[in-house]
């Protein structure tokens, strides 16, 4: 009998974040795809979400799970997801909408933000850039709120442009819409998919102008009169500004590149002079000079599906996980 209430109540809890997923879930024209801890609305003409939607914690952003960079296609849109394939040699980022960063309580977790449904074309400066800042407010806000919840895409219907053999829109705007229920507030933001110096704050809008924009109704659930109230309202004052910082990870980091560095000992080909790089690998040599440790093979790329072989500025190994085919990860194939 215990075993039969323990098996039940996991199974509770398995289908409790999906069942959370519906509390606040926008309109949908595409097929809506429900994954564990967001889902989306998929437009196949665009080969991208209208929107993602999910619900953001502490425990979410908290968590101590590493990037996974398993990027694969949605087994589970219908008709096909877009692929690596269509980004490849674009020149554009496969930008994240729900991102990694919010998704580090598990494996599982943060290997659902790599399906390529959950990418839209984006300028890498964009989306290394104002992009990146944003997210890296928003998951302050889940710490400072409890509980948030994000809606978020491209405005597909701003650009005609695709990439690849599947057409995947290049969406000339991002937009995102958050709601913090416990203390009734909502902000909105519409971002051009380029480069930006300029502050979050100028990019503010109600939530009624990225309805205007994307046809979607957000958060109607809501009482009629809150929902007009909250989404009508741009005011950027209300929230902070400031960017989350996981200080696990910047602690683990500052470790990595200072803990008994000495300095490498591989040869510049450049120059024919000692390498100036700092390194802790045991084998004294830094990322760039590898292949100059005594020893050294280098791994078959057939066939090959382990850890990254880089070597990371700091001197330790890559922890992502490599390519298929390749033996490095997106960030350093070679």
């Amino acid at each position: 009998m215990n075993r039969f209430r323990n098996t039940l109540f996991a199974l509770l809890l398995l289908l409790l974040p999906a069942t959370l997923l519906a509390q606040y879930q926008p309109s949908a024209s595409g097929e809506v795809i429900k994954h564990i801890y967001y889902s989306f609305s998929y437009i196949e003409d665009h080969e991208q979400p209208e929107w993602v939607y999910y619900k953001l914690t502490p425990s979410l952003v908290n968590g101590s799970q590493s990037r996974t960079d398993n990027f694969r296609p949605d087994p589970n849109v219908s008709t096909g997801s877009a692929t690596l394939a269509d980004y490849k040699s674009s020149g554009y980022d496969r930008g994240h909408l729900c991102p990694a960063g919010d998704m580090k309580i598990d494996k599982s977790a943060m290997s659902e933000t790599f399906y390529m449904s959950n990418m839209s074309p984006q300028e890498p400066s964009f989306n290394r850039g104002i992009w990146k800042k944003l997210e890296a407010t928003v998951r302050q806000w889940a710490i400072d709120e409890g509980t948030i919840h994000v809606a978020t895409a491209g405005v597909l219907s701003t650009s005609s442009d695709h990439i690849g053999t599947n057409n995947v829109t290049i969406p000339k705007y991002y937009y995102k819409v958050v709601y913090a229920p416990d203390s009734e507030k909502m902000i909105a933001f519409v971002l051009p998919n380029k480069k930006s110096s300029s502050t979050l704050q100028s990019f503010v809008v109600s939530v009624d102008k990225v309805e205007q924009l994307t046809g979607v109704d957000f958060y109607p659930q809501l009482d009629d009169a809150l929902e007009n109230k909250l989404e009508a309202n741009s005011n950027a004052t209300q929230w902070s500004f400031k960017q989350y910082n996981s200080l696990s990870i910047k602690h683990t980091a500052t470790t990595e590149s200072t803990s008994s560095a000495t300095q490498c000992k591989g040869i510049a080909k450049s120059t024919g002079n000692r390498c100036k790089n700092k390194t802790t690998n045991a084998n004294g040599y830094c990322y760039a000079h590898q292949s100059q440790a005594p020893g050294y093979v280098k791994p078959k790329s057939s066939n090959y599906s382990d850890r990254c072989c880089a070597t990371t500025k700091a001197g330790a190994r890559c922890k992502r996980n490599a390519s298929n085919g390749t033996r490095y990860c997106w960030q350093h194939q070679k």
